[in-house]
């Protein structure tokens, strides 16, 4: 393991949590005390007292999360929450995460209670994570925080699509004085992945009524690889497969050692701010961000004779041992090429709002916009065929030409807008019941915006640039939409523990017409330790732009998957028919418990049915393992007729797309307890929370287009449970947190390159993670802590090597079909790199 000195891991730290960690004084930060503003239109409720199952995550809870992301605080903490732990290409950029196993697209985010914007990338990877275009959370700095509320449960009658599964509101500071700063460094117990962050928040008054809150927050994480060899090249021994050219030699042994990138590097700056002014009954408020990312992924590495000219095989595949490097590009030819995606993306989002109370009706009326432009480039990198035809001109009689190629291209990009303006009124009137009637309703308008650009020519040429062909300007487009929608919410307490909360909304999308949903939510206090609770309602959610509309080409060094659009003249002729919204129904129910003064144990079941659900599919094969597959030719119409040119010597070729072909049932239970403990040295903090959920196609209407392996995608790509142990011992100025994740096992089915082989189950073991962090209040304003997440540096299983076959040489071995060695499945709960360790040091002034 490559360390870095102590030192230098103990001055180089930060965590946008640093700032609570700062903060860590020795105070009741009991969770179920704190009053949320999720889930409800009610003013003045308890998390505890809630009729819909909240879980808030107080600044105590958020300090002691080493790395410095809201996804990785999610993770942490929420136990139906999972995030994507590796993307491919684009995805690398906008890590998707999801409530209760569902799709990404099915949490609604929320800042300060409004509607965040989406992610201008859409997910196209293989897998549960296929098809998101949801918010990137860690494009909101977590040092601007102050609170998290998660609402388990399905919300689309309060806040409207996308929240079928849930919402997450993050709740952002408010302090009109005094600040923080904080600084981060860690890395993967491997020595690679580099972290560096610095973050501050710093409050301001506002006049005499009024508050500013600003914070700024920077971070760089190097990259990390993954895999060694490629089998195209060595056999697992390291030396060359039979079939190489001698020419190869210098690449056996070591030298292709952990070639192929990991996560990417990255640099990522983000400035926002929250503030507020009372003008005296009337209360003006805005808050926002600004963001800029720039990565660099490691694509896959690209063998020698990948672009080169051969007189007697023009497609430049090496069938012989007759090799000649030098008529090759550059030292593609001796070396191969290891291609490089540059992304920069660009973000902001503004909301302003007035509020007030005019003769006891309350009011909110806001306007949010949010913008997302994404620009891609391909470096270290070639186009095959600029380069063969120009080696074949350059042999013409008389010719000047000199054979070349561009090494880097600019390959599209993505532009994502998001206006919506939302009224919301409120009066609460006596009625003789409990408590007075809340009435509320309101309406809301959206206009969502989805822009894809072209590449340039050399990107797009034919099989276009090595790695990531550029975006044709048959893919690009720029697509608009409008919605409306109306809800009328009504809360009442007709006896002392008796809540009734009944939501109604109208929802208008101009491109799929109306729906109308519903939510009917309960409670009943039997004594003051003893409550049942429940829901049951509808909801909907139209596909997004993207899922409409999005078209590209993912290459691997041995394979090619065009995703078609949905609907297209392409896509319909092999029955990708257009999208059309999902609909839901969910029903919960569960108890909330104080078996003792002090211990709080809440048990919810849910039920969620999604009919006419948008799931992504497998890859359909025309070409596997080189060999020509059942329904290739009906493959090959569909690509010719949607433009697309593909590398003939790729040994792998298929489609995919989305379809709403599936209904889906989804059984759960969430558990939580939380217990704290006064001991004669200090205090301990004990909780427990858990989720056990399990989705199931229950109607499949095109199991040729969905098959076995895209079920297995929805079924079995999220761990059927994930339960969270935690206990926090503090004493004097040091504290002790200490957190045990336990992960039930995913299991999809994978593909093996080998043609003729069925699919199989790639099984990701159900394990523990540990997380341990040591902190220490040096003074009043300065707290140091050193520790770990995934402590004994656990490792999802690697691809399995396939037994009882011949497997041709040059081919993958592996059932996954994954093109090097040492890999690991990547659709497991927890990252392929392992043990993260981190060092923090925050400042309170």
């Amino acid at each position: 393991m490559k360390i870095k000195s102590a030192f230098h891991l103990a001055l180089a730290v930060s965590s946008s949590w640093s700032a609570c960690a700062a903060a860590q004084v020795a105070t009741d930060d009991n969770q179920d005390d704190e009053v949320v503003v999720t889930g409800t239109r009610a003013v003045g409720i308890q998390a505890s007292e809630s009729a819909a199952p909240v879980q808030v995550l107080t600044p105590e809870t958020l300090s002691h999360v080493g790395q410095p992301s809201l996804t990785q605080v999610l993770t942490q903490l929420v136990p139906s929450f999972n995030t994507q732990t590796q993307g491919s290409d684009l995805s690398n950029f906008s890590y998707s995460a999801r409530l209760r196993g569902l799709s990404p697209n099915h949490t609604l985010v929320l800042v300060n209670g409004k509607r965040r914007h989406g992610s201008a990338i859409l997910q196209v990877s293989p897998g549960a994570f296929k098809g998101s275009a949801a918010p990137s959370i860690d494009l909101i700095p977590a040092a601007s925080v102050a609170r998290v509320e998660v609402l388990q449960e399905g919300a689309a009658a309060v806040y409207g699509t996308d929240a079928i599964a849930g919402a997450i509101n993050f709740i952002l500071k408010d302090q009109d004085e005094g600040g923080t700063a904080n600084l981060t460094a860690g890395q993967y117990y491997n020595g690679q992945g580099d972290l560096y962050s610095a973050s501050g928040n710093v409050g301001f008054k506002l006049g005499e009524a009024g508050f500013f809150n600003l914070t700024a927050f920077h971070q760089r994480q190097a990259h990390t690889t993954q895999g060694s060899g490629q089998v195209v090249i060595t056999q697992a021994n390291g030396t060359l497969q039979p079939n190489a050219p001698a020419q190869w030699a210098n690449l056996a042994g070591g030298t292709l050692a952990r070639i192929n990138g990991g996560q990417p590097e990255s640099r990522l700056s983000i400035l926002s701010y929250n503030s507020e002014y009372d003008l005296g009954g009337v209360t003006l408020y805005s808050f926002g961000d600004i963001s800029r990312r720039v990565g660099n992924a490691d694509q896959g590495y690209r063998a020698p004779g990948r672009i080169c000219y051969f007189a007697n095989n023009p497609n430049g595949n090496i069938t012989t041992a007759a090799y000649d490097p030098s008529l090759c590009y550059g030292n593609s030819g001796i070396y191969g090429i290891l291609p490089i995606q540059h992304v920069v993306q660009n973000e902001y989002s503004l909301t302003g709002g007035i509020k007030g109370e005019i003769e006891g009706w309350s009011y909110d009326l806001s306007g949010t916009y949010g913008y997302e432009k994404n620009d891609i480039t391909i470096r270290n990198s070639a186009n095959r065929e600029i380069w063969i035809e120009s080696y074949q001109a350059s042999l013409l009689p008389g010719s000047t030409v000199r054979p070349n190629t561009p090494s880097s291209a600019y390959a599209g990009g993505f532009r994502l807008s998001q206006t919506t303006i939302t009224a919301d009124i409120q009066k609460s009137f006596d009625v003789g019941m409990a408590n007075p009637l809340t009435l509320a309703f309101g309406g809301e308008y959206r206009r969502d915006g989805y822009e894809i650009v072209a590449g340039d020519y050399y990107s797009t040429y034919k099989t276009g640039i090595q790695s990531f062909p550029g975006y044709k300007q048959s893919d690009a487009g720029d697509y608009r939409r409008t919605s409306y929608a109306g809800y009328v919410n009504l809360i009442a307490k007709p006896l002392n523990g008796w809540s009734i909360d009944l939501a109604g909304r109208v929802e208008h999308y101009s491109d799929f017409g109306g729906t109308q949903i519903g939510k009917l939510t309960s409670r009943y206090d039997i004594s003051t330790s003893f409550a049942v609770r429940g829901t049951i309602g509808t909801g909907f959610r139209a596909p997004t732009l993207a899922e409409q509309k999005y078209s590209t080409i993912a290459v691997t060094p041995t394979g090619a998957t065009a995703q078609l659009p949905a609907g297209s003249p392409a896509a319909a002729l092999l029955g990708f028919n257009n999208l059309k919204p999902e609909k839901s129904f969910n029903a919960s129910t569960g108890i909330v418990m104080r078996p003792a003064p002090k211990l709080l144990v809440t048990i919810d079941g849910y039920y969620i049915k999604i009919t006419d659900r948008i799931a992504g599919t497998s890859p359909r094969f025309a070409v596997l393992g080189g060999v020509v597959q059942p329904g290739a030719a009906a493959i090959n119409t569909a690509l010719a007729a949607a433009g697309i040119t593909l590398d003939p010597g790729l040994p792998n070729i298929s489609v995919s797309s989305f379809t709403n072909g599936i209904d889906t049932r989804t059984l759960g239970i969430d558990v939580a307890a939380h217990y704290p403990v006064d001991l004669s040295f200090g205090s301990l903090e004990l909780s427990l929370t858990g989720n056990y959920g399990k989705t199931k196609v229950i109607k499949n209407r095109i199991p040729a287009i969905f098959n076995d392996v895209s079920e297995s995608y929805v079924e079995g790509g999220t761990p059927s449970y994930k339960i969270i142990l935690g206990g926090l011992f503090k004493t004097g100025r040091f504290s002790l947190n200490a957190r045990e994740t336990f992960y039930g096992k995913t299991s999809i089915l994978v593909t093996p390159a080998v043609s003729g082989l069925a699919s199989r189950p790639g099984v990701v073991k159900a394990t523990g993670l540990t997380d341990l962090e040591a902190s220490y209040q040096v003074t009043s304003g300065i707290t140091f802590s050193m520790g770990a997440n995934n402590l004994f540096n656990k490792l999802p299983e690697g691809p399995h090597v396939l037994t009882g076959v011949t497997v041709p040489a040059g081919t993958s071995p592996f059932d996954d079909g994954i093109y090097a060695y040492d890999f690991h499945y990547r659709h497991g709960p927890y990252g392929t790199a392992g043990g993260f360790y981190y060092a923090r040091l925050a400042f309170q002034f």
